[in-house]
């Protein structure tokens, strides 16, 4: 691994560092009441009825649009930046470092690139540019209530009718669909074929009849996942995304230009220094236990250590895509060791400031904190939030099964 820019990388970090420097919002820059909380979001801000919130998120949409940074692993002719994978994660790594959100959701990082591989011409030229715009945001309809892990046995289905599909089922865990303009689905067509055949992909408009969304309130009181319902929904034709029967396949071909992680190794980097930051205030020191034994100290500092080792994990991915090779139980081992730390890390922020850690605050902009939360009630927020870390976005037991029989050559079995 090469942990230093060379001089056109050097010159590339310096770009992004100063159009954070003069462009990032104020809601956005680190340190402000409730900056922990996932209510100050980008796609949240976008429909907000405070319009100090929406102007937020159209300053910084608008300023990474300039430079193509809205999608920058999407290629140029596509309106993408075109950036290498390394460009890409300097890129990640200072916009986390900063605290400033991602633009664009699912939208850019999931549909673009599956359109620009998969999608038609007409396809492409009605969605990409209203995704760059920021005009449309995507939601994603995969897991079901009996198809989380196991997607490939989904049951929402979705018949020919003439130049229609009509769409019937139920999908589970739909980030930010209260606040999506259109949904790309995996939908059933073929229900006699195995279960990972019969499945097309579906692109439907939100406003379109018979969608139903259910808020999901998580643990911490967020509103963030839903539960979407599809009674007779109608979408064109020429909403299929590939083949039909095929979306399986498409599905599996979704982009993923770059795979370090970064944003989760930094924002780990970031969250033990803003820990040891608070405990050498006045306030921090006054409900910190840091001071009073030896074996909570040694317990932060291998959290600090294992942040560390989660960078190198994520520089070590991306030295492998730098080299033009393709990451592959090398991604899981990252995304697997930080869950797992995110978890640890949460626990022991907690465990930190004993029962003033359990204290939730408020922290919002709805209120004040509260005089005896520590650190404005991040650490009860933040662990509550890393629960699911472990189950999303591919559980513990599927990337070490991909550990096992793709990186250690194990059988199967």
């Amino acid at each position: 691994m090469d942990w230093s820019d060379n001089e056109e990388q050097a010159d590339f970090r310096e770009k992004v560092r100063s159009l954070i420097a003069e462009r990032l919002p104020a809601r956005y820059r680190t340190g402000g009441v409730g900056a922990h909380r996932l209510e100050r979001t980008w796609e949240f801000d976008r429909k907000s009825e405070d319009p100090d919130r929406r102007e937020a998120a159209v300053a910084w949409s608008d300023a990474l649009a300039e430079h193509r940074w809205v999608a920058p692993h999407w290629p140029e002719e596509y309106g993408g930046g075109g950036l290498s994978s390394m460009e890409q994660f300097i890129l990640k790594q200072e916009l986390a470092g900063s605290g400033a959100p991602a633009v664009g959701g699912s939208g850019t990082n999931m549909l673009g690139p599956t359109l620009i591989l998969n999608g038609t011409e007409e396809q492409r030229r009605e969605h990409l540019p209203r995704i760059l715009s920021g005009e449309v945001t995507w939601a994603q309809g995969f897991s079901e209530p009996g198809a989380g892990s196991d997607l490939a046995s989904l049951t929402t289905s979705a018949r020919r009718d003439g130049d229609d599909y009509v769409i019937n089922g139920q999908k589970i865990w739909t980030s930010a669909a209260h606040t999506a303009d259109w949904f790309f689905l995996l939908t059933r067509t073929d229900p006699t074929a195995p279960k990972h055949r019969g499945i097309s992909f579906l692109l439907v408009d939100g406003r379109t009849p018979g969608i139903g969304v259910q808020p999901l309130v998580d643990m911490t009181d967020v509103h963030y996942f839903n539960e979407t319902f599809y009674e007779e929904v109608r979408t064109p034709v020429s909403n299929l995304v590939g083949e039909e029967n095929r979306g399986w396949y498409v599905a599996m071909n979704l982009l993923d230009f770059e795979r370090s992680n970064i944003e989760g190794a930094v924002s780990m980097q970031r969250g033990i220094e803003k820990l040891l930051a608070y405990c050498a205030s006045e306030e921090g020191a006054a409900k910190s236990l840091l001071g009073r034994g030896e074996t909570l100290r040694a317990e932060v500092a291998d959290r600090y250590i294992e942040t560390e080792v989660m960078f190198q994990f994520s520089a070590r991915v991306i030295s492998i895509q730098a080299a033009g090779m393709v990451p592959n139980y090398e991604a899981s081992t990252s995304k697997l060791f930080n869950s797992e730390l995110l978890q640890r890390l949460s626990a022991t922020s907690i465990k930190t400031f004993g029962l003033y850690g359990q204290l939730w605050g408020q922290g919002t902009e709805d209120g004040p904190e509260s005089p005896y939360a520590a650190q404005g009630g991040a650490p009860p927020y933040n662990y509550l939030r890393a629960v699911p870390a472990t189950i999303r976005g591919g559980t513990s037991e599927v990337q070490r099964n991909i550990i096992a029989t793709r990186g250690l050559g194990l059988p199967r079995g």
